[in-house]
């Protein structure tokens, strides 16, 4: 590593990453050396650029025993709510990007998504069970209130009674009540509200372009309040910065009706440790040392193990601590319910134009 600082070429105002660490794929890198000559305010703003993709299939499948379905759509590929803990950032590489600055500024929309997953779904030899959606890029990203193509995926399950499981830090949900209600009516869908800090600058900070805590509650209420069943996820728990509020979270989703909880420790795969590790010194040095150590510990003496099992909730005494704490809390504020599994039996391909009509 050279001993000179890295030439900054870009200002990144509200942007998590500080910077854009080599894709791991690549042979040959180049690094730009300051040689003290630019100062910042001459340098253009980093700005977001959005990519169309024509996808061939959008239903992505999984075998992992960590999560609780098995098919997934990616409506975006990278997020520009740039939260710096995400650990989507690495899939970034396989696109020849950085899971850095890319990750939060070089976007995949893939506008005939909702069109493919029709074809997917109207295949004879296709069996429903729950698609997650979010569970990798958020769907409700600020580039889904102008391409709009989470609501034309929702449109498409509405029309086939597919249920679906959505995650998501935006408050855009909201626009899309109207057909959640619909299917939330015939048990077909329900939504997690990721709820990662209640202070409005940790959040800033870790979640740049999220919409704030209290903006999320809020959206809580009025999902639960159109009859759509939402589940706080206080995720990730942050060992020694936001670990503190796993009580606070909870009693205030509940308030503002969430039905179910969940929660999930940090993780820090491939490149997001080094991202994690620069944020946690340009905005925390006094406990950045702290923090890294309690997340070793948590991971057997590294920044990540990815075995099954505790990958999300870790080991040892603390994690042990979370577990317990988390438990009994859920249990006052009656969060610690199993929601049931949401339908199946009412899958049906609609009809289509051309389709020969039935006699009765």
């Amino acid at each position: 590593m050279s001993e000179h600082l890295v030439q900054k070429l870009h200002r990144a105002p509200g942007r998590a990453a500080g910077s854009n660490p080599h894709n791991r794929f690549d042979q040959i890198s180049v690094e730009a050396v300051d040689d003290g000559w630019t100062r910042d305010e001459e340098l253009p703003v980093l700005r977001t650029e959005v990519r169309d993709e024509v996808a061939r299939k959008v239903i992505s499948r999984n075998n992992s025993p960590d999560l609780s379905f098995d098919r997934s759509i990616n409506p975006y590929r990278g997020c520009e709510h740039g939260c710096i803990y995400c650990f989507a950032r690495p899939s970034h590489a396989f696109l020849g990007h950085s899971p850095g600055l890319d990750f939060e500024t070089k976007l995949i929309a893939r506008p005939n998504a909702a069109e493919r997953l029709r074809a997917e779904l109207a295949n004879p030899r296709y069996k429903p069970a729950i698609i997650g959606i979010g569970t990798n890029t958020d769907p409700y990203q600020p580039i889904e209130k102008e391409r709009k193509i989470m609501r034309e995926i929702l449109e498409v399950l509405r029309d086939f009674n597919h249920p679906v499981g959505i995650v998501t830090k935006g408050t855009l949900i909201e626009r899309d009540i109207d057909i959640l209600a619909e299917m939330a009516a015939k048990d077909l869908t329900r939504v997690g509200i990721s709820v990662t800090t209640l202070d409005p600058k940790t959040s800033r900070a870790m979640e740049p372009r999220v919409p704030l805590p209290a903006a999320r509650l809020r959206t809580i209420r009025r999902l639960t309040d159109a009859g759509i069943p939402v589940r706080v996820m206080v995720s990730p728990v942050v060992p020694a910065l936001t670990d503190h509020e796993l009580e606070a979270i909870l009693e205030a989703a509940a308030e503002a009706g969430a039905v179910a909880a969940s929660s999930i420790i940090l993780r820090l795969p491939r490149e997001v440790a080094t991202l994690f590790r620069d944020w946690l010194t340009e905005h925390y040095p006094d406990r950045a040392a702290r923090v890294m150590g309690r997340v070793r510990e948590l991971h057997g003496g590294k920044d990540y193990d990815p075995n099954f099992g505790t990958r999300m909730v870790g080991k040892g005494q603390w994690a042990a601590m979370m577990q317990q704490r988390f438990k009994r809390a859920t249990r006052k504020l009656g969060l610690d319910r199993s929601l049931p599994p949401l339908r199946t039996n009412l899958f049906a391909v609609p009809p289509q134009p051309g389709d020969q009509l039935t006699l009765f």
